[in-house]
């Protein structure tokens, strides 16, 4: 029987069990340290695959879509931060100014690629604009986002660093690797692709392994003790609210321009995206480790809710004659 698109995927899962490991066996003196430099070696492998995958036909054969591409930038980059911004006296009562932060870390975060692009095949959309709009999403981010966490998180309780070393430390962990992984594209091309669902498995195990070191540090920390079960439930609604917003203003406005439908998929899958690849490892590097489990709280939160609510609309869309 096959299983529900509603019901959690098994990387979903595999987060949650990563994070119940930190909980009850943290990693802690010399084995955190351990993963602390284990983790700037998994992240930049990471990256280097994800170059590696990054078909430049593919980009080239999208890039004319330039209207389709500034909508979707200032989705992720523009409307997704002044949301998390103008709606603060709704939003910041429902959780603690550490799950705050980490929502408007959440909102200064590039698109995801690979769902982006999965959820736009479902439905029929304008592929070749999605594989484009989602990978410059990526790149754009390493810049990006640094830039606007200094613009948009608070100063005071955060642990954010100064904006260009951020900038520095992400182009020299995500970006280089990226680049070599990309230029060696057609060298080691066909190789990643013959063993696609096997590399999966390293880019997702990656990220738990990230998750696992943040979520540690976070628990040693005491980070069960300063997150009450409300703000818990609260951050859910948190979510729920800016997901909500920016799939209704993307679906509107691609309308009210006049875009295709094929587009409009498109511009609803890429603009609505926020990536838990990219931005695990940026949290490491822009926060302190005993925060960085804290925030990235909200983005994990948000991906499960965000493939559970794109795979309906997804089948939706895919019904139309």
């Amino acid at each position: 029987m096959a299983r529900s698109r509603l019901l959690p995927d098994n990387f979903t899962l595999a987060l949650v069990a990563t994070v119940v490991l930190a909980s009850v066996a943290p990693a802690s003196g010399m084995a955190a340290a351990f993963l602390e430099k284990a983790t700037v070696g998994v992240v930049a492998l990471l990256f280097f695959m994800h170059g590696a995958k990054l078909s430049r036909e593919a980009v080239l054969a999208g890039l004319g879509h330039w209207r389709l591409h500034l909508l979707v930038v200032a989705s992720t980059f523009v409307l997704f931060p002044v949301l998390g911004l103008a709606l603060r006296p709704v939003l910041q009562p429902l959780v603690t100014p550490e799950l705050y932060t980490g929502v408007l870390f959440l909102c200064v975060l590039p698109a995801t690629v690979q769902s982006a692009i999965a959820f736009t095949a479902v439905a029929r959309g304008n592929m070749a604009a999605a594989i484009c709009s989602a990978s410059a999403s990526t790149l754009m981010g390493i810049v990006l986002t640094p830039v606007l966490v200094g613009l948009v998180l608070p100063q005071a309780g955060s642990a954010q660093q100064d904006v260009l070393g951020s900038i520095g430390r992400i182009m020299l962990q995500l970006l280089l690797p990226f680049v070599a992984g990309h230029l060696l594209r057609p060298w080691i091309g066909p190789f990643i692709a013959r063993n696609a669902k096997v590399l999966k498995f390293v880019d997702q195990g990656s990220v738990l392994l990230v998750v696992y070191t943040a979520f540690s540090a976070a628990v040693v920390g005491g980070l069960w003790r300063m997150l009450p079960l409300p703000a818990l439930a609260g951050l859910v609604a948190v979510c729920a609210v800016l997901l909500a917003a920016v799939l209704g203003f993307t679906t509107w406005v691609s309308r009210r321009l006049g875009f295709s439908k094929e587009d409009e998929i498109t511009i609803v899958f890429c603009g609505s995206k926020k990536s838990l690849l990219s931005g695990v490892p940026m949290a490491k590097v822009l926060f302190a480790s005993q925060a960085a489990g804290m925030i990235v709280l909200p983005l994990m939160i948000f991906h499960q809710m965000q493939l559970m609510v794109c795979a309906v609309l997804a089948q939706r869309y895919a019904k139309r004659p």
